[in-house]
Formats: structure tokens, sequence, C-alpha cells
């Protein structure tokens, strides 16, 4: 009966402030006639008819294609890039100069860049993502591997344990909290050059949708797509959380039994 109570309360603490924040919204904007901010009830009218109906289905699905490939892109360079360069220190100090130098770019600025070279197809935009999104991945992955545990490390050495065992049983696994806080990081960043690359040169996509509705004026429809944008940002923050406990299980036990000794 507690834990019913625990999670009815936990449920009412995270969904309270969306709540209140939705309600107002919808009485503030209730008897709204600016052309330009419509009530509520008329947006959630046409986000119903415009996205949860077969003619979304050309908008929302390359958008997301292009997301995961660019992610998941961004997430395996970042740690095959981060994981050398956190071992050694003299790799470390040769390319930082060049990696600080890339990281101070910011990506919507190499689209036009990227057009000359990649096109206006998926290649481009997904490249944006993938720029955008390894800096994170990598960076946090750096100080992961830094921060390996120096008595584990000896113990590994001593052992002598082959390099792919070692990168499997003690790199990977140490350095996993901080590589899953850059994954965390990359995917806001990630939704967010997605819409930017699609308002670009595109003939589709949910940044596309937005534009041809704002040039347009279809105002209604131009805030349905960014409310959108919000509810697929919430799901991908769902699953991210739902893998990272599944796969980090081991390392917050290991918290929680810390913090109770």
């Amino acid at each position: 009966m507690s834990g019913a109570v625990s999670i009815a309360r936990r449920g009412a603490i995270v969904l309270g402030l969306p709540a209140v924040l939705i309600a107002a919204w919808w009485i503030a904007s209730s008897g709204s006639e600016s052309f330009y901010f419509p009530p509520l009830a008329t947006i959630l009218q046409t986000f119903v008819s415009l996205w949860l109906s077969p003619q979304a289905i050309p908008n929302v699905l390359p958008s997301l294609s292009r997301f995961a490939v660019g992610y998941f892109a961004a997430a395996a360079l970042g740690i095959a890039i981060g994981i050398p360069v956190g071992s050694s220190r003299n790799l470390r100090a040769t390319v930082e100069p060049v990696l600080e130098f890339l990281r101070a770019i910011p990506p919507p600025v190499l689209i036009p860049v990227l057009i000359l070279f990649a096109g206006i197809g998926d290649e481009m935009k997904i490249l944006v993502i993938v720029f955008g999104c390894v800096w994170p991945v990598l960076l946090n992955t750096v100080a992961g591997v830094r921060a390996l545990d120096e008595v584990l490390e000896d113990v590994v050495r001593c052992y002598r344990i082959g390099p792919w065992a070692r990168l499997w049983h003690f790199v990977l696994p140490g350095a996993s909290p901080q590589i899953f806080t850059g994954l965390r990081q990359s995917l806001s960043l990630g939704v967010i050059l997605m819409v930017v690359s699609e308002m670009f040169a595109a003939s589709n996509g949910i940044g596309f949708a937005l534009v041809q509705y704002q040039r347009t004026f279809a105002i209604p429809e131009m805030w349905s797509g960014i409310i959108l944008l919000g509810l697929i940002g919430i799901a991908l923050s769902l699953i991210f959380r739902a893998v990272e406990a599944w796969l980090l299980a081991w390392y917050h036990g290991l918290r929680r039994t810390q913090r109770a000794g």
C-alpha cells in the first residue's frame, strides 16, 4: 500500500507543474483574438488533425530517421575517439587544440559548407547532427576514462589483461556513467539540429513543415509543430532514462549502497 502511495505521490509531483502550466495557458488564451497567439484549444484541435493522421508520416518519419542515424553515429564516433584520447596523455596533448577549435564552431554555420560537399539530401542533415552531438559524448568519454580507478587499473596491468578484455570489462564499465551523461546532453542537441538542418534546402521533415507554416501564416499549424517537437523530446528522454536505468543498474545500485552505508 505504501509503495502505491509513493508512486502516486511521485507521479503527482512529476505531472503537477506541466498540468499547472497547461491550465494557465488554456485559461490565458481562451479568449484570445490575436492572430499570432490563438487559443490553446484551437492549437490542440489542429495538432490532432495535423500530426495524428497519416498525412504527418512524410514529415515525421524522415526527421526521426535522420535524428536516429546522426545521433547513433555521433555516439559511436565520440566513444571511439574519446577512449584513446582519454587513455593517452601524449595523444590528448596533440589533438586537444584541434578538438577545441572544432568544438567552438556552431554546427548551423556549417550548413552552407556541407551543402556544397554533401548536397541538400539527408547526408547534409545527418552530418550537421553528427557534428553537433559528437562533442558532449567525446568530452565526457575523455573525462570518464581519465577518472578510472587507479587501483583497478594497476590490477589490470599486473594481471596483463589483453586490450580488448581491458576495454570491455574495465574501461567501458568504469567510464559508462560519464559516457551516458554526454549521451543525455547530446539528445536535446540532436533534436535542435534536426530541426535547424531541415529549415535549409529541405523538402520534408518537421523543420521544413514549420518554415512552410510560418511563411504561409498558418499560425495554429506552426504552434502545433512546436508542441510536437516538445512531445518528441519528452518521449526520447523517457526512452533514454529507461535504457540508462537498465544498462547502469549496477552503478545506481552501488551508489545506493554507498549512500546507505
